[in-house]
């Protein structure tokens, strides 16, 4: 059965500078056990909520199938962290998750590429090794709370890619 294996909100951008530097601390508190997201701002209380830069990047769903072993959202900066969705797959459509609060729609508008940052916080080779698996940038298109654990998935087509 898909679940929903992590979730992250931070309200700092941890990755400034070089990655030779390492990153900024992170905070305690930006695993979490349910996040509440709002349409077309992103996640409340995370650094990217209703900036309008982010506005078609807000929220970042990523396979935990694509990482290795022990690694999870707070060495590769994604929102979302799924088990058993091919989300890599997906793009270009929309993902709806329902951890029992409801359905969250999830347009999957791009790939997260992975950048030179992955090979200092996930290991050496980690930047080469999730190309194409780095997951997907959203925009949410209905407000709903997500939590760890089990999820009902669905995946529509987008109709806005049909204009």
């Amino acid at each position: 059965m898909p679940e929903i294996v992590q979730l992250l909100a931070s309200p700092v951008h941890r990755f400034v500078g070089r990655p030779a530097d390492g990153p900024e601390p992170a905070p305690a508190d930006e695993l979490v056990d349910e996040i509440q997201i709002r349409a077309e701002l992103g996640i409340v209380g995370d650094r990217y909520f209703g900036k309008a830069a982010h506005r078609q990047a807000s929220v970042t769903v990523i396979a935990a199938e694509s990482l290795p072993p022990g690694a999870g959202l707070a060495q590769v900066r994604r929102n979302i962290l799924t088990s058993g969705i091919t989300v890599d797959d997906l793009l270009g459509s929309v993902l709806v998750l329902d951890s029992g609060q409801g359905p969250v729609r999830l347009r999957l508008n791009r790939a997260a590429h992975p950048c030179a940052w992955m090979d200092v916080t996930v290991g050496p080779g980690a930047w080469r090794g999730l190309r194409g698996r780095g997951g997907a940038r959203c925009t949410p298109l209905t407000d709903g709370i997500l939590r760890v654990g089990p999820v009902d998935v669905a995946v529509e087509a987008d109709p806005a890619r049909w204009t």
